[in-house]
């Protein structure tokens, strides 16, 4: 393949599991409206997405192994076959529908990201090198029982991407721990993209903190200054966020495929152990790095597992709240008209007749 990832690569990598990104692109400002109420095919594509990333799991069944648990990634290791989850990088692609969301966790999606380079009607983007200007203030109430729902259902909340006000409220509103799926340190190197001390404070195992994963990127921009991205400097995110969070809360990210260009020694998914080498160089033990590789991300996985089943077996039940500015629900219904939104045909009853 052309560009960072094929089975013979991820082989000599030793990858053993892998989100397959269901992403499509932002959609244009001006088409969508300042309401997000201009139709786009986002929905469309994320199924095509999902579509395809199945359909190439399926063809190489000796290699990949889809999974949709913690217990899933754990029987593909043991089975000598990569653990292929999915996805989605992008709450614009819900079409701003919580429904959406849930049956995207149908057809075997497990993380989502709250917001991508674009706000969305549940949550602020904190945009790239610069941040965007706020729209919600971080999660809007719409976003705040998204994160609800996806804590029932047990699909992991994604903050990459989003402003530093929707991680804060994400991180503090969620029951269920969070990831950062590609998301490294800003006071290793200084643009929005990246997560500030004061957020991965939050993160840790003491009084007041919250569990979760910062899976480093590797993209050379959020690195370093321009030709300065190296392996070495992607180990200087990873310990720094190590030493704020402790090693238990980071993990490896990358973003291979969905970047232009990148660091000097990580330039594909074969060079995964170098990093792995670099680390160990630097005296991280053999069980430390096994967390870095795997064992925390698998950590929080499984608790967002368990958070889901706590949640229904306490009664909760499925969001259905709609976004407010929708203009195709009428408000109220005209007294006396009956409204039929379902309908059944072709019904066959034993001893009936077919009507």
């Amino acid at each position: 393949m052309p560009c960072h990832l094929d089975i013979p690569r991820l082989r000599e990598g030793h990858v053993g599991g892998f989100f397959w990104s269901v992403y499509t692109a932002c959609p244009d400002t001006a088409a969508e409206g300042d309401d997000f109420l201009g139709a786009t095919w986002r929905v469309r594509d994320t199924l095509e997405q999902i579509d395809l990333a199945r359909g190439l799991i399926d063809k190489y069944p000796d290699t990949f192994s889809f999974a949709l648990t913690a217990s899933d990634i754990r029987d593909a290791f043991s089975a000598g076959k990569i653990a292929s989850l999915l996805g989605v990088e992008g709450a614009h692609q819900a079409g701003n529908s919580i429904a959406v969301v849930r049956q995207y966790y149908e057809l075997g999606v497990r993380y989502m990201t709250l917001a991508h380079f674009c706000h969305n009607v549940f949550a602020d983007s904190g945009g790239a090198i610069e941040p965007h200007p706020p729209r919600h203030g971080g999660l809007s109430p719409l976003g705040l029982k998204l994160v609800d729902e996806m804590n029932r259902l047990g699909m992991l909340v994604d903050i990459s991407h989003v402003s530093d006000d929707t991680a804060r409220q994400a991180l503090l509103h969620s029951r269920a721990p969070v990831i950062w799926s590609h998301s490294s340190a800003r006071a290793v190197h200084d643009v929005a993209r990246n997560l500030p001390d004061d957020i991965l404070r939050m993160v840790g195992f003491g009084e007041g903190q919250k569990d979760a994963v910062i899976m480093v990127n590797f993209v050379p921009v959020f690195i370093a200054p321009e030709g300065e991205a190296t392996v070495a400097r992607v180990a200087d995110h990873v310990e720094h966020i190590a030493s704020v969070t402790g090693k238990e809360h980071v993990g490896m990210g990358s973003d291979f495929d969905g970047i232009p260009n990148v660091p000097k020694g990580l330039e594909d998914v074969s060079k995964y152990p170098a990093l792995v080498a670099e680390l160990h160089k630097r005296g991280w033990a053999t069980e430390e790095l096994a967390g870095f590789t795997s064992g925390n991300f698998l950590r929080v996985f499984a608790r967002a597992e368990e958070v889901a089943q706590e949640l229904k077996k306490s009664g909760m039940q499925p969001v259905y709240d709609l976004y407010d500015k929708r203009t195709d629900i009428p408000e109220s219904v005209p007294e006396g008209e009956e409204v039929c939104d379902s309908h059944v045909s072709g019904v066959v009853l034993p001893g009936k007749e077919k009507y």
